[in-house]
């Protein structure tokens, strides 16, 4: 018989309580494992490099070291990992560093019941995932700033489709090397086409690019990719 496929998870948080209240959650889903627990951020670390997990699930305040490096660490260490960061605060400065560090998504405590195993799949998919309130404030922000004349409210047609493709996956958190590897291309041919995007929006950082993409739809989880598929 053949075997199942399952998202592999790896779920890390201080508090034993609620890996275990998360760990039953993720696994009430037919298609998500969870695989490993760590209780802060240099055991998950180590653990994810052994276990290779598709999914590291973060919470953001956490003893030894933050959540917010951690997803850094892994973003080196594990890049097939796709991380998310599960949090009690919502300021936009540690949503920026989470993006930044090559986060895939956000969560809130108080909506993750109702939004964690969405989330888990949309990683996976390598689909951003903001819990419904932080989305719609990016939107929001993105909307006005793009009203005032900065940008266009959606993708913009001066984007060629190479340029939209790069836009996608730096919005999925992958570095220049992962970029280049996927669309076939060379890095420096990958620097060209960022830095053009940068200049033509007029955003100049990754966390700024990954909003974007949101506000464009680029990133929508049922919306087909534009990146080609081997």
């Amino acid at each position: 018989m053949r075997k199942t496929f399952k998202i592999s998870v790896l779920i890390v948080d201080d508090h034993t309580i609620v890996r275990h209240g998360l760990k039953s959650l993720l696994e009430s889903a037919s298609d998500i494992e969870v695989t490993g627990e760590a209780k802060n951020g240099e055991e998950a670390v180590r653990v994810a490099q052994k276990l290779k997990p598709n999914v590291a699930l973060l919470d953001i305040a956490m003893p030894v070291m933050h959540g917010i490096e951690t997803a850094r660490q892994l973003a080196v260490k594990v890049p097939d990992t796709k991380v998310l960061i599960l949090s009690s605060y919502s300021e936009p400065q540690e949503i920026d560093r989470a993006l930044e560090a090559g986060a895939s998504g956000y969560l809130m405590k108080e909506t993750a019941s109702s939004e964690v195993i969405q989330a888990v799949r949309a990683a996976h998919s390598g689909k951003s995932y903001f819990s419904s309130p932080i989305s719609q404030r990016m939107l929001q922000q993105n909307r006005i700033a793009l009203s005032r004349g900065k940008q266009p409210r959606v993708q913009t047609p001066k984007l060629t489709e190479r340029e939209l493709q790069t836009l996608e996956l730096i919005g999925q958190g992958k570095a220049n090397k992962q970029i280049a590897a996927v669309l076939g291309i060379s890095i420096k041919t990958v620097e060209k086409h960022r830095a053009s995007v940068m200049e033509k929006l007029n955003i100049h950082e990754a966390a700024g690019l990954t909003r974007y993409a949101i506000a464009s739809g680029l990133l929508e989880v049922n919306r087909p990719s534009l990146v080609p598929r081997d």
